[in-house]
């Protein structure tokens, strides 16, 4: 039972040294890979090649799925180039197996000895952050070597000899036992691993060791499928298109698996090394041929998972993907597309006011409490996504970065809450009182409700860009719509002078929605202020000059 456990807390080592690793990678390169993944990868070789690489740089096949499939729900990447990094990550991996078969007993005290130092003496620097790097390959190294020691006691037991003497030869059992290796020990890498190590003891065969690694591929394909039940179609289809291909390859081989059997019997190599060159071998050849029909297995996948109708509930996150949140560039970008979509909601309801405030139309004044809501509900999920974030994995710019959204999402939603306040306002003097505007003041709300629009759409343009000339610009721009919004206020007060009934029936109402546009473009211009502070352009103290010029 104690050799058991020894050999499960090993496998356990291992997967937690790759997680160390592939955290400790996205931390420090995340926003580079994540444009190596998601940027130029039209051209199937270069994507096959880009798979390569980031697996073998992450050491996990599952991490780039991860990756992939977030791109892909993004919209950062088409389905075809993902299926093709996909094919790649499966070979990244499988060199990754033959590379850690290699005796680094010396290397494995000295990582974890540097990473340890390092990390614990400049923990928020990325030394300190390579440094965990460096810890996760000693960890792996190690459990690589506990794997072996702990396996070797249970090859001489005879209940273990009897369990693995039932597995015959035959592919599409020995597969399933290898899958289930895979899931088990959370990591096809381990499983094959493990099985170089039973048949370096000779506790299985050849055969049975093809199958075994077979199976641990098709494991994995269903690991990283069950990673993503939580996303929306497009990205699940990159995992599921990954798991049909090494089903494929469990078909493809089956004819061929006793002529193969008998030419590696004839190499000279140790059982492990068959076992691993084989792994290599499989790989490489079968996402190789596989490799020109991504197009159509993109097609295929899009058929088996169509996209879904969006129900009429409250608005879900369709940005906010958990799997980012290991690297803290990609999860902040997340962030900003979601609250950007939130300000397309507040823009939404902007135009929606101006129609109730033309006429009186119910279903306008429905839709827009509904848009509220939705306002509401994405805000919580930014604010909760957000907290999430590692904060020691965050750098000057992010941290500055993360501030932003946050507080720019904050306004979005207070800005929610002001037009449905104003909305109400409307219903109760104007629509419930059978009051209504006068021509001349109605125009003059809606040529404020226009200059506040586009103030909206140009504070969410200097929160995504950081220009600072843009932010200069809407800075001029809320000081312009504040002399307009004087003139209007003394242009009413002139038409009570002159008695003109609907404005004295409106004369509080105009006034109230004037001072909440007043608040709303104060809100929807807050973006410049920090990137101006950011840029140390000294053009915060210029604009406090300014205002206080302006000031009545």
């Amino acid at each position: 039972m104690l050799t058991l456990l020894n050999l499960l807390s090993a496998v356990a080592l291992l997967i937690w040294g790759t997680h160390i690793v592939r955290t400790g990678i996205l931390r420090v390169y995340g926003s580079h890979l994540r444009k190596v993944l998601s940027h130029n990868m039209n051209k199937r070789p270069l994507a096959f090649a880009a798979g390569i690489g980031v697996t073998a740089l992450v050491q996990s096949s599952n991490a780039t799925a991860l990756l992939v499939t977030s791109f892909v729900a993004q919209g950062l990447m088409a389905l075809t180039p993902a299926l093709a990094i996909m094919l790649g990550a499966d070979v990244g991996t499988a060199l990754m197996a033959r590379v850690l078969t290699f005796d680094l007993s010396w290397l494995s005290p000295l990582l974890i000895f540097l990473g340890v130092i390092f990390f614990l003496s400049r923990k928020q620097t990325r030394a300190g952050q390579l440094g965990r790097v460096a810890i996760g390959l000693g960890l792996i190294i190690l459990a690589l070597e506990l794997i072996v020691s702990a396996a070797t006691p249970i090859t001489e037991a005879k209940g273990i000899k009897v369990l693995f003497a039932s597995l015959t030869g035959d592919l599409m059992l020995d597969a399933l036992v290898g899958a289930l290796f895979a899931l088990i020990s959370y990591s096809s890498l381990a499983a094959v691993l493990l099985t170089a190590t039973l048949a370096g003891a000779g506790l299985i065969s050849l055969p049975v060791a093809i199958g075994l690694v077979i199976g641990a591929n098709i494991g994995s394909g269903i690991l990283a499928f069950l990673g993503t039940s939580m996303q929306i179609p497009a990205g699940r289809r990159v995992a599921l298109g990954s798991l049909l291909y090494k089903v494929i390859g469990l078909v493809l081989i089956i004819p061929l698996l006793n002529p193969l059997v008998q030419w590696l019997a004839t190499l000279k190599l140790s059982p492990q090394g068959l076992v691993i060159g084989f792994h290599l071998l499989y790989n490489s050849l079968r996402c190789l041929l596989l490799l020109p029909s991504v197009g159509y297995m993109a097609r295929f996948c899009n058929w088996l998972l169509p996209e879904q109708a969006l129900d009429n509930g409250v608005a879900k996150p369709r940005h906010l993907d958990p799997t980012a949140l290991d690297t803290p560039s990609l999860a902040l970008a997340n962030a900003v597309r979601e609250t950007l979509r939130i300000g397309d909601l507040i823009e939404t309801m902007l135009n929606n006011l101006l129609q109730v405030l033309r006429g009186h139309q119910p279903a306008l004044s429905k839709e827009l409490r509904r848009l509220d809501e939705d306002v509401d509900a994405l805000y919580s999920a930014v604010k909760l996504y957000l907290a999430q974030v590692p904060g020691e994995a965050l750098g000057e710019h992010d941290r500055r970065r993360w501030a932003e959204i946050i507080e720019l999402s904050i306004n979005l939603q207070q800005a929610g809450d002001i037009i449905e306040r104003m909305l109400g306002k409307v219903q109760d003097q104007k629509t419930a009182q059978r009051y209504s505007f006068s021509d001349s003041g109605l125009e003059e709300l809606a040529s404020l409700h226009l200059q506040l629009m586009a103030n909206l759409r140009l504070g969410l343009s200097v929160f995504l860009s950081g220009d600072a000339e843009s932010a200069r610009q809407l800075l001029r721009e809320k000081r312009r719509f504040r002399a307009q919004e004087r003139r209007l206020a003394h242009s009413h007060v002139n038409r009570l002078h002159r008695q003109v009934v609907q404005s004295i029936e409106t004369s509080s109402l105009h006034l109230e929605l004037i001072a909440d546009m007043k608040r709303l473009n104060s809100l929807f211009c807050s973006s410049a202020y920090a990137v101006l502070e950011a840029q140390g352009t000294g053009a915060l103290a210029d604009t406090a000059l300014l205002d206080e010029s302006l000031a009545p």
